[in-house]
């Protein structure tokens, strides 16, 4: 039987093929193969890549002894299209040139990697279609699985298909994409594969026996003859015992061959043979372990399956174990593989070995430096072990923790910070690990014991290193900032009140911040408000990406009512973000900068920022970061959309009860609007204040409730005496207005709003003044401010507020039609994004690198979005598209 015919496999092979029509059509596609071992998911691929033609095919295999080295299963598939690497822009081969070792340059986040690889598989794509398989992927090392994961995810019209061959029942970064189970065979395509595997004739009482014991499994029907009646319950252990029983019956020399090559995961016959030699095995093994079915030798090194390269280590006695190691390490070249060798030498040393710790240390000092944090860390963990000097061992333990946080890895940090407890005592040690341990506790989401935890280390790093104490009082605060909602424990006081006071003459951008909130929180809003306008001003002239301390000046500028100062922080924090590829921190980035667009009042670009950060957290497994969504949905006043929740639980709260006041506002709810801000008003949290304070007194106002009105106006007055800004005078005047029935108050709130970008705002103040003169029974005045109110509310998507200014139109005696937020011809938020950006001059591939894309797929939707504007080229997007 051919090896693209398979028994029993029509319907999968139908499906394979399906994918490869799909990539000859231009668009790209992926599959995720799961199923048992021996089930068939390797001998499928194998039979497509058989049949198929007119493709390019690359593929990997996950080994189990290589989980712990960064990328070894990602470059073998990119291998073969490295001599296009300087094809690609500038920071993304640098990113992958960096990680695989080419080059040096700065440590690049995974995300960016993986945007090299799609374009490098893009760019590969352009004559003929490229297949990637990748097989075993439950072995893969986890920077290639997070990365291959983003990858597929990011497919769209590269002419590339990726095949995911994994095992069941394991957890793995690929779900989500599409994906098809491989099953056990049917009982008469069972006993046909058995009867074509087995010359002449068989027992029929032995061939049901196998075919029973089998269940489908190929494998199994294949290894059972070889033995007897299986002793192990369940398919893989029966064949795993018969690989393990094929294994013992071989001579010595040919089972440690077998061991040395299980220990090789590269599969490169030169350096098997030169370790062979170092053990002393010849041409009489490699003829026997060959005679025996289990390897095959050639050009590259193959296992009969990858059960029995897992069966051949895990069953070889310890002491062959080391010994094919060592002789790996001394074939590995130190200057090309200086990582492989190191991992060698440790799985070779039976014993504590201060030189091979050593040689593992500076080997993850360079795996970190090409973003294999998660690699670094199993490195630096083996070198714990290896270590003897207690000292020595403290410093490694405190480096693996520090690189499996690095990595994600935040439980297993914690463990290794645990075992710091019985080292030798040191001072600077014990505040970093303190420091690292506050850090953790914080995206972990533990605010509150993250608070407490880094301003005990602050204290202790205060004289040892001033600069880090500083860097760690600011991030203490942060912490607090959040974990104080409501402060009922009185951490965030704590906190800003161990800070040193004042700031040294002459200090930097993060150290004015740090000053400037901590009097915040012990002083006064207004006694603190000069050095926050101060230190806002510095940080965005500062050019660093201090992240923590530009997430903090976000917050900060909307508490001194400076939505523009604010807007100006997300968007230095996006740009960074996607020049580096940190998609994590361009979540949070577009999530803010979608709040900050809401605030403004331009629903239409928070709705593209919100859908943006789906689509990353989509490609890259991780949660989507809602908050900016729920406030689309209450400018919007339609109900809060099902979906992720929020991963901090205090955020959420607060964002809740602002939320809920807009939305009920809008809805002319005011009763649950006036309790939703009145509760958040009261817990004063920072930058919540300038934002709920509007919707407080209209609310109340509405409920009949003078004094709360009243009370609000003496509190925003003292704002804005303090930050005279044209939000605060603003939204001032227009709490006077309500209070006191004052037209030239609400005139003045309009006024100031209309010279801000809170367009929304500005007609807000003009739908309250437009509603006070309809009760003044002033028709005719009514009728132009909430003409203007409406159709300023209608084109910024605040449909609620909208209503209620239709509603009083029709009051005054005017018939109006309820409208709709129009879209450039139905665009979606992903072609109107890339359409702006062409219509703005960018090209194809600068617009890829800025939305995580390859610029196939960024073609690809320029010529739908042309279609659907009805035009040819990119010159007409200026006139057709409107900014």
């Amino acid at each position: 039987m051919g090896r693209a015919e398979l028994v029993g496999r029509r319907t999968e092979s139908t499906e394979l093929d399906r994918l490869i029509e799909t990539a000859r059509g231009g668009r790209s596609g992926v599959l995720v193969l799961y199923g048992e071992p021996g089930v068939g998911k390797s001998a499928l691929l194998e039979a497509m890549e058989a049949r198929t033609t007119g493709c390019l095919f690359t593929r990997t295999a996950g080994v189990e002894a290589e989980m712990e080295l960064a990328y070894a299963g990602l470059y073998p598939l990119c291998q073969p299209f490295l001599d296009d690497i300087d094809r690609l822009p500038a920071p993304l081969a640098e990113a992958l040139g960096t990680a695989f070792g080419l080059v040096s340059g700065p440590t690049p986040d995974a995300f960016l990697v993986g945007l090299a690889v799609l374009n490098l598989f893009a760019t590969a794509a352009a004559d003929k279609p490229l297949v990637c398989i990748v097989d075993d992927a439950q072995w893969l090392d986890k920077m290639s699985e997070v990365i291959l994961a983003f990858v597929a995810r990011r497919l769209n019209a590269e002419s590339v298909v990726m095949i995911i061959a994994i095992r069941n029942g394991v957890e793995h970064r690929f779900t989500g994409l599409p994906e098809l189970e491989i099953a056990g065979l049917d009982r008469a395509d069972a006993q046909t594969l058995l009867e074509n595997s087995l010359p002449g004739l068989i027992d029929p009482r032995v061939k049901d026996r196998i075919v029973a014991e089998a269940q489908g499994n190929p494998l199994a029907l294949l290894e059972l003859p070889h033995t007897g009646a299986g002793r192990a319950s369940g398919r893989t252990a029966l064949i795993e015992e018969s690989f393990e029983q094929r294994l013992d019956a071989l001579p010595a020399e040919a089972r440690q061959l077998l061991t040395l090559a299980a220990a090789e995961p590269l599969g490169d016959p030169t350096l098997l043979w030169r370790a062979a030699e170092r053990l002393e095995l010849g041409a009489e093994a490699a003829t026997t372990a060959l005679e025996s079915g289990l390897i095959t030798f050639g050009t590259h090194i193959r296992f009969r399956h990858p059960l029995v390269r897992s069966t051949a280590y895990r069953t070889a006695a310890a002491s062959d174990q080391q010994a094919a190691h060592q002789a790996l390490a001394e074939v590995t070249d130190p200057d090309r593989d200086p990582d492989r060798r190191a991992w060698h030498r440790a799985q070779a040393a039976p014993l504590p070995d201060e030189d091979v710790a050593a040689d593992l240390e500076r080997s993850a000092a360079g795996v970190r430096e090409r973003g294999g944090h998660f690699a670094a860390g199993a490195f630096l963990e083996r070198a714990v072990e290896l270590t003897l000097d207690p000292e020595l061992r403290a410093e490694r333990i405190l480096a693996a923790a520090t690189a499996r946080c690095a990595g994600g890895a935040l439980d297993t940090a914690l463990e290794l910070l645990d075992s710091l407890q019985s080292s030798p005592p040191d001072e600077l040690r014990s505040a970093l690990a303190q420091r690292l341990r506050g850090q953790i506790q914080f995206d972990q989401g533990d605010n509150q014991i993250a608070a407490a935890t880094l301003l005990d280390a602050a204290r202790q790093l205060e004289s040892l290193k001033p600069d880090l104490a500083q860097s760690t009082h600011l991030a203490a605060l942060a912490a607090a900032i959040w974990a104080a909602v409501p402060d009922t424990t009185g951490i965030l006081g704590e906190v800003a009140a161990a800070i040193p006071q004042p700031p040294e003459p002459g200090a930097g951008p993060e150290e004015s911040l740090l000053h400037a909130l901590a009097a915040r929180f012990t002083q006064g809003y207004v006694a603190a408000a000069p050095a926050l306008i101060k230190a806002v001003a510095a940080e965005l002239r500062d050019h660093s990406d201090q992240a923590t301390s530009h997430t903090v000046a976000g917050i900060v500028a909307v508490d001194l009512w400076d939505l523009e100062g604010a807007r100006r922080v997300v968007a230095r924090q996006e740009r960074i973000a996607r020049q580096t590829g940190a998609l994590l921190r361009l979540q949070f980035a577009l999530d803010f900068g979608a709040a900050l667009q809401c605030v403004g009042g331009d629903l239409t670009a928070a709705g593209r920022m919100v859908d943006e950060q789906r689509r990353i957290a989509t490609a890259t497994g991780r949660p989507s970061i809602e908050y900016g969504a729920l406030l689309v949905t209450a400018f919007a006043g339609t109900e809060t959309p099902t979906g992720p929740v929020c991963p901090d639980r205090a955020r959420t709260g607060v964002l809740t009860l602002y939320a809920e006041a807009v939305r009920n506002n809008g809805l002319g709810r005011y009763e649950a609007a006036r309790d939703a801000a009145q509760e958040l008003f009261g817990q004063d949290v920072i930058g919540y204040g300038a934002l709920v304070a509007g919707e407080l007194a209209e609310a109340a106002s509405r409920t009949g409730d003078g004094k709360l009105v009243e009370s609000t106006l003496t509190w925003v007055s003292e704002r804005a005496n303090a930050v005279p800004t044209n939000w605060s005078r603003g939204i001032e005047a227009r709490v006077h207005g309500l209070l006191k029935g004052d037209e030239g108050a609400y005139r003045q709130s309009i006024a100031c709003l209309d010279g801000t970008i809170l367009q929304g705002e500005a007609a807000r103040s003009r739908l309250l003044y437009g509603e006070w003169l309809r009760r003044e029974g002033r028709r005719a005045d009514a009728r132009g401010e909430l003409r203007t109110a409406y159709d300023a509310l209608s084109a910024l998507g605040l449909g609620a507020f909208a209503e209620r200014a239709r509603h009083e139109l029709l009051a005054t005696g005017e018939t109006v039609r309820k409208r709709s937020v129009e879209t450039a011809n139905e665009l979606t938020t992903q072609e109107a994004q890339i359409a702006g950006l062409a219509r703005d001059g960018l090209t194809n591939p600068e617009i890829a690198a800025q939305l995580f894309l390859s610029p196939r797929t960024v073609e690809w939707h320029l010529r739908k979005t042309f279609a659907k504007l009805g035009i040819t080229s990119r010159r007409q997007l200026r006139d057709t598209l409107p900014r």
